[in-house]
């Protein structure tokens, strides 16, 4: 059993926003993949989802914490101790990759990212996939706290939608195809190159 959970701030004030995109990512492949929804609990909305892939059918779950970004880890806690899983994959935003990068890895630092570090302290290891969206960085470190607030410009909007489509495409392949697979097709920078198999 495989679960990918996507990083945000529950509430209308937030959902366009820039630190949002890990949620809408689970939006699409909700809707995609048709997943019913199953009981959460206060601190999360959940998904599931029975995938084929070359070593047969198997089940995926999606998971938007609610607890707010810095607590993602509570989440986590809490459909681990009722639920468990084999796999882990976690989609977030990164404000030093530019818009329209993916960049999928198998461990790695939290790079400041409170979800993340949230999530890394809540297993007590790094040793989980996670995909980074690129979202732009800030003019400063003093307006980034702004910045991953802020809704994305009109000029913008296009290119967004594009990637979080090709983030979907990324996390399909994760799951039917196995991380080294989906490294390698999407973990390019040109969009255009990258394309939803």
């Amino acid at each position: 059993m495989a679960l990918v959970v996507g990083l945000g701030n529950p509430g209308a004030r937030y959902a366009r926003t820039r630190h949002n995109v890990g949620w809408r990512v689970i939006e699409i492949l909700a809707r995609r993949w048709r997943a019913r929804p199953e009981t959460g609990t206060p601190a999360y909305r959940a998904w599931r989802a029975t995938l084929e892939s070359g070593a047969g059918a198997r089940t995926v779950h999606l998971l938007e914490p609610l607890t707010f970004m810095n607590l993602s880890g509570t989440a986590l806690a809490e459909w681990q101790e009722q639920h468990g899983a084999d796999e882990l994959l976690v989609v977030a935003d990164d404000v030093y990759l530019p818009l329209g990068t993916l960049r999928l890895r198998v461990e790695g630092s939290s790079g400041g990212h409170r979800g993340l570090e949230s999530i890394e302290a809540m297993l007590g290891s790094r040793d989980y996939a996670r995909l980074r969206i690129g979202v732009d960085t800030a003019a400063s470190s003093e307006a980034m706290r702004e910045h991953v607030l802020e809704e994305f410009g009109a000029d913008e909007e296009a290119l967004v939608e594009e990637t979080l489509e090709r983030a979907a495409g990324a996390v399909e392949c994760w799951a039917r195809e196995g991380p080294a697979a989906a490294m390698n097709r999407f973990n390019r920078r040109a969009p255009k190159e990258d394309s939803t198999p």
